[in-house]
């Protein structure tokens, strides 16, 4: 058993100079770590104050990388590896329970050393063993932290904070942090209050677990409303009280009084805390929000001195703290923009946003987004880095994308005000840039790129409120043309300020839309100089491509036309020098381009350098799923351009580079073949007049051969997506090749099928139907052989298919059978013998249960003309089918949300009803969810005509929206299956040119379905009028007002 005085020397030895006793007490300590009681040696040498303080924090860290400043943690790592089996990385050996709780003595002993290195390091092993065994081992922790808050003693008041700091947020259950709650807050209030006795970054920690608390409070207000609601309306005014008080004393005193800015840290919290409360309890927090509101613009006005000494010019350096924790400005500036981002996004206190307040805040919002000389510093070499700022996806948050949030919050909420606002702002900012380039300041331009940064950022919404507010009659809230026309052309030329001159071609390009022709035409031949210029700074030549991006999305084709073909061939050499968010900015760019006019100025010469370059990066880079979702749409732009002998030369450069890395791709690098087989597809779709002589010969062996064995379920999805196109495309090519055995594509195609059918995992097959349905289509008389026993296999696989997706897939390939060969489909069906049931029973059963589910334009419009068909068919085999029908509603039941333990121990039960019934059910469905109003009446007067039972008679909008204006609303939303009404081009790029022309595509369904009433109700069409008796009392209804109508 090792003694603390073996384990001090062994840890000694680790800080020898000499390697070989460094390796030796190393390995030592190795095999002490097994031994339980040298854990208690560790603890005792911790708690020792006598020992030497490096052996001490050894005790809890040895360095095994130098360059880290901090040491890992031996007696933390002791207690995960050898504590119990709570910790993953446990090893065994655990430690009794007599030597665990002399242990959790001495740490916790720790947390009121003189040494803070040692009271932190005991708080996070300290916080490491709660996690463990608090409460039942452990019962006593909570109290003892509290008394320890308590003791007035600014050492364990520091230690014991810094494990409430991690316990709160993990530890506590729904049933544990209300009773704790109690006992703690007016202990942490206190602390908060102890300015004299205390340091800043306690303090600070006590709004940080209060913080927590209030955020546990709001996650068990569901489980235990009234004991929340006491507590917070008997906590959070108290504290909120405080927080009103700290925040009225000048925060100027936090930056210039003393050696450090902690200080800052309790204010950081704070408006943490009150971002969490506005969040989660927002009627407690809403009376104080007058005077907080104004505090929040007094902070960002009063530090804003500082905010550009320490940070723009950068004149001096950032005091350190006494702590390891950093803190910063920055750190303040974004809580309180993301106090003030959601007190606004939230429509609270909004008579204060206005008239000078506005101005004042997006002042401050344009002066604190300014670059600072890291951001300068960084940027102007890393391209990447600049590229991610731009991007709302990608940039790192920072005082400038808090400050771009506030703005967009403004602008959502009050978009004439903000706007005008801004006009204001950015009129100050021109003139005082101007003056302050006049006499000298060299740092003249930041002010200006960061107010074009801040409005060229809302320009989609800047623009649709210039629109609004000229539609309504009133004048413009702004002057973008002034700006491009004056202040944009001297930006341009300031090739000494790169960042500048960038932001303002990025800013033009941003306001595309409101340039002449002419002058958007200067624009973008001076974003080309830059482009080509080899002496450009990577700022410049970035925003140069970022305009042209911009351009080519904003600008008409027509003003595009005469530079595109230059722009092209200037972004080819891009893709081989950029990488990471610079090369995607590039292929996003050199994307838009491809589609500027369809390619029409697209050359047999530009196209062939452009393909070997894009597959050349997509060699290269075909792990990264962002530039993998890229490359199809450019190769497809590519192949699709209109130009004679352009599909040729890219299919001619692409495709046997495609093949190869179909064939090559290794099991592990699945994702590879994938994509290779992604964009063959995009090379398919782009075909006008079949593939091209030796297209899929060439493809054939290698995309078979993948498919047969590869498990990716992506993979299998893009090898049918690319079939289907080929059938649609192609269907010859596919039909005559034979591989060596003599086998035809239709056969390899066949047996993909069928192997999808077999798989029990049906992700793959989600679009099988798809690629059925086109054979079909394109292939029907070469299917015909094999057609029963495909039919077979799909109808077996109903059996236990589990997805609605995939149950689409099988069902809509024979309702499209249907509509074409009823009778000769439904003779198959009622001779097919599937486990003891026939096939049509099988498929009657799925198609009724999942009719309402089905997606998409077309299959949905075939599965009910198929309905129809199978109606109007009065086959017996049919009439007498029972199928599932509606829900049974029981009494214990009723007005309960069914949780997963209530439908265990209740079922859902329905009813049965014969197949007529319930095929009339669902086209009644059809009737009133997926219809035009111009076609049979506005099919809301079925509904207004039903009676309600969901007891809300009584109930009223808080709101002032009308009943009509919802429902207009409503209706952009959810047109026929899920698509606005108003919708012209109701079929997508979703659904395919064959099927847009298909006779079901075109058909006035509505007009359809109510002519398919009457002539069965005229007719009595499988006893329509006892199917009619059948029906609910609203169903009925809508029968009746169907055949009134005329």
């Amino acid at each position: 058993m090792p003694s603390p005085s073996d384990v001090a020397e062994c840890l000694a030895g680790t800080l020898d100079n000499n390697p070989n006793v460094r390796m030796a007490a190393e390995l030592r300590l190795a095999e002490f770590m097994a031994i339980p009681e040298t854990g208690l040696a560790l603890s005792q040498l911790l708690s020792a104050q006598n020992v030497d303080i490096n052996l001490r924090q050894i005790s809890y860290s040895r360095l095994y990388l130098r360059r880290r400043h901090s040491a890992s943690i031996v007696l933390r790592k002791y207690v995960r590896e050898r504590w119990s089996p709570y910790f993953q990385s446990f090893k065994g050996s655990a430690p009794s329970p007599e030597i665990k709780n002399q242990i959790r003595q001495a740490v916790f002993h720790g947390l009121s050393d003189p040494v803070r290195k040692i009271r932190s390091l005991s708080a996070h092993t300290l916080s490491s063993i709660a996690n463990c065994d608090w409460p039942d081992e452990y019962p006593d922790l909570l109290i003892s932290l509290i008394n320890l808050l308590s003791s007035n003693s600014p050492e364990s008041v520091h230690g014991a904070m810094q494990v409430f700091t991690e316990f709160i947020k993990s530890d506590l259950t729904e049933d544990q942090i209300l009773p704790v709650l109690r006992d703690l807050l007016p202990v942490l209030l206190a602390i908060l209050g102890s300015t004299e006795t205390q340091t800043p970054l306690t303090r600070s920690r006590t709004v940080s677990v209060f913080r927590q608390c209030v955020i546990s409070l709001f996650m068990v207000k569901e489980q235990h409303p009234q004991p929340v609601k006491e507590a917070i309306s008997s906590v959070l005014p108290v504290w909120l009280e405080a927080f009103k008080v700290l925040l009225n004393m000048d925060p100027t005193k936090d930056v210039t009084e003393g050696t450090n800015w902690e200080g800052l840290a309790v204010r950081i919290q704070i408006f943490k805390a009150l971002d969490t409360i506005h969040t989660s309890f927002p009627r407690a927090i809403a009376p104080y929000l007058p005077e907080l509101v104004p505090a929040s613009l007094v902070h960002l006005n009063n530090l804003y001195p500082t905010f550009s000494r320490y940070y723009l010019a950068s004149t001096e350096s950032v005091p350190s703290s006494s702590e390891d924790e950093a803190i910063e400005l920055p750190q303040l500036i974004t809580s309180i923009m993301d106090f003030m981002s959601s007190v606004v996004r939230a429509g609270r206190a909004k008579d204060w946003f206005t008239g000078d307040n506005a101005v004042a805040l997006i002042s401050a919002v344009f002066n604190y987004i300014q670059m600072t000389d890291d951001d300068e510093e960084n940027w102007a070499n890393n391209a990447n880095a600049f590229v991610a700022q731009e991007d709302d996806d990608l940039a790192p948050y920072s005082v400038r994308v808090a400050g771009l949030d506030l703005l967009t919050c403004l602008l959502d909420r009050t978009p004439a005000q903000t706007t005008a606002t801004c006009h204001n702002v950015i009129q100050t900012v021109v003139s005082s840039s101007d003056q302050a380039r006049s006499s000298g300041q060299k740092d003249w331009w930041r002010p200006l790129e960061a107010a074009l940064t801040a409005v060229g950022s809302q320009a989609e919404t800047i623009q649709e409120c210039i629109d609004d507010e000229q539609e309504s009659g009133r004048s413009r809230p702004i002057d973008i043309e002034s700006l491009l026309t004056n202040v944009i052309p001297t930006i341009l030329g300031q090739s000494e300020f790169p960042f500048l001159q960038g932001r303002g071609f990025v800013f033009a390009s941003q306001y595309a839309k409101l340039l002449p022709v002419q002058l958007a035409g200067q624009y973008l031949d001076a974003a080309i100089h830059v482009i080509e210029a080899n002496e450009a700074s990577i700022p410049i030549k970035v925003s140069a491509v970022k305009a042209v991006h911009n351009f080519c999305v904003g600008s008409d084709d027509h003003a595009l036309s005469p530079f595109i073909p230059r722009i092209a061939k200037d972004l080819g050499p891009f893709l081989a020098v950029t990488s990471e968010d610079t090369l995607s900015l590039v292929l996003e760019t050199l994307a838009v381009v491809l589609e500027v006019d369809k390619g029409k100025w697209m050359t047999q010469k530009l196209a062939n350098s452009l393909v070997v370059a894009v597959i050349d990066v997509w060699t290269k880079n075909n792990k990264d799923p962002i530039f993998l979702s890229i490359f199809p749409d450019i190769t497809n732009s590519l192949a699709a351009s209109e130009v004679p002998g352009i599909y040729e030369t890219v299919v001619k450069q692409a495709l046997p580079l495609l093949c190869n890395s179909i064939s090559a791709a290794t099991a592990d690098q699945s994702y590879v073949a994938g994509s290779a087989i992604e964009l063959v597809g995009s090379l398919v779709k782009a075909s006008t007049d079949g593939l091209g002589e030796g297209f899929f010969p060439l493809l054939a062996p290698n995309l078979f051969k993948c498919l047969s064995e590869v498990e990716d379920r992506d993979v299998l999805q893009n090898g049918i997506s690319c079939l289907t196109l080929i059938v649609r495309k192609d269907c010859g090519q596919l039909i005559s090749w034979r591989d060596a055995s003599g086998q035809s594509g239709l056969e390899h195609v066949l047996r993909l099928v069928a192997r999808i059918l077999q798989a029990e995992d049906e992700s793959a097959g989600l679009t099988i139907g798809e690629l059925i349905i086109h054979l079909l289509r394109r292939a029907g008389e070469s299917v015909l052989p094999v057609l029963p026993e495909l039919l077979h296999a799909m109808v077996t696989r109903m059996l236990n298919a589990k997805t609605a997706t995939f149950v689409q897939s099988l069902v809509v390939p024979f309702a499209f059978l249907i509509n074409n060969q009823r009778d000769t489909v439904l003779a198959l069906l009622e001779e097919m013998n599937i486990q003891g049931r026939t096939g049509l029973d099988v498929l009657i059963q799925t198609w009724c249960e999942n009719a309402e589910t089905f997606q998409g334009f077309w299959p949905s419009r075939s599965s009910t003309m198929a309905l129809t068909t199978l109606f109007a068919s009065e086959r017996p085999s049919l009439q007498g089918l029972m199928v599932k029908g509606d829900i049974i509603l029981k009494p214990e039941t009723k007005n309960v949300i069914m949780t997963r333990s209530r439908t265990r121990t209740t079922p859902t039960e329905f009813t049965s009803v014969p197949f007529p019934v319930k095929a009339i059910k669902i086209l009644l469905h059809e009737v009133q969810s997926g219809g035009e109003p111009a076609t049979m009446g506005n099919a809301q007067e079925f509904a207004d005509d039903l009676d309600s039972d969901d007891g809300d008679e009584d109930w009223a909008d808080a709101g002032d929206a009308t009943k009509d204006s919802e429902l207009e609303f409503l209706s952009e939303l959810i047109g026929p299956k899920g698509m606005a009404f108003d919708n012209d081009d109701i079929l997508d790029d979703s659904d395919d040119e064959d099927l847009k022309g298909d006779p079901i595509s075109q058909i006035d369904m509505q007009g359809h379905l109510v002519s398919f009433f009457r002539e069965c109700a005229a007719r009595n069409t499988n006893q329509f009028s006892s199917v009619v008796d059948q029906l609910s009392a609203e169903e009925m209804l809508v029968v009746r007002r169907i055949l009134d109508q005329s």
